[in-house]
């Protein structure tokens, strides 16, 4: 069985919180506390397999906090990352400026692979939804960029997460077999 680790990282009170709860459909938090640290959610999803052979995978999602205070951690938080989600709130200009930092210290510098990072631009309840209106800088306008709004329409952001779950399933599954081929070889 594969296991992924995914990275949710991005400015504080940026929603990621909220949306790794919502997408791993843990519990709900009603009231802001900024994240300490990290929290890991394991969690499988049935609709993601390995490369459709129907192995199961698990997940486990590191909910990073925000405050540059913990970047003290931030390598060892990255060690063995699969993937990253780069999480803002679209509302705050201070956190589409900060977007650079976090891909650079979190993909680039861990040489992962575009395909293995996705942005969300969140939306929190009753701030609007601009969709369509966000241009990002190089490199990051090279990125899969979600819009998420869990007012309006949260089973979209549900669907996109998982066809990035299956990405990068789907991308360790191809290295392992690789792997295998040249062992065999």
């Amino acid at each position: 069985m594969l296991k992924a680790k995914i990275l949710f990282v991005g400015p504080c009170e940026s929603g990621k919180t909220v949306l790794a709860n919502f997408l791993t459909e843990s519990s709900d938090i009603t009231e802001y506390s900024p994240t300490q640290g990290v929290r890991i959610l394991e969690f499988e999803n049935p609709h993601v397999t390995s490369n459709n052979k129907g192995t199961g995978c698990e997940f486990e999602l590191w909910d990073c906090g925000g405050d540059t205070k913990f970047e003290s951690c931030w390598p060892a938080l990255m060690k063995d990352a699969h993937g990253v989600v780069i999480v803002f709130n679209a509302d705050i200009p201070s956190h589409r400026k900060e977007m650079e930092m976090w891909y650079s210290c979190f993909v680039q510098q861990q040489l992962l692979q575009d395909t293995q990072c996705m942005l969300i631009a969140h939306h929190k309840p009753g701030s609007g939804d601009d969709k369509g209106s966000l241009s990002l800088s190089p490199p990051l306008n090279k990125l899969k960029l979600v819009y998420s709004n869990l007012e309006d329409d949260p089973e979209e952001i549900r669907m996109e997460f998982i066809k990035y779950l299956k990405s990068i399933i789907n991308s360790m599954s191809e290295s392992r077999d690789r792997e295998e081929m040249s062992i065999m070889t």
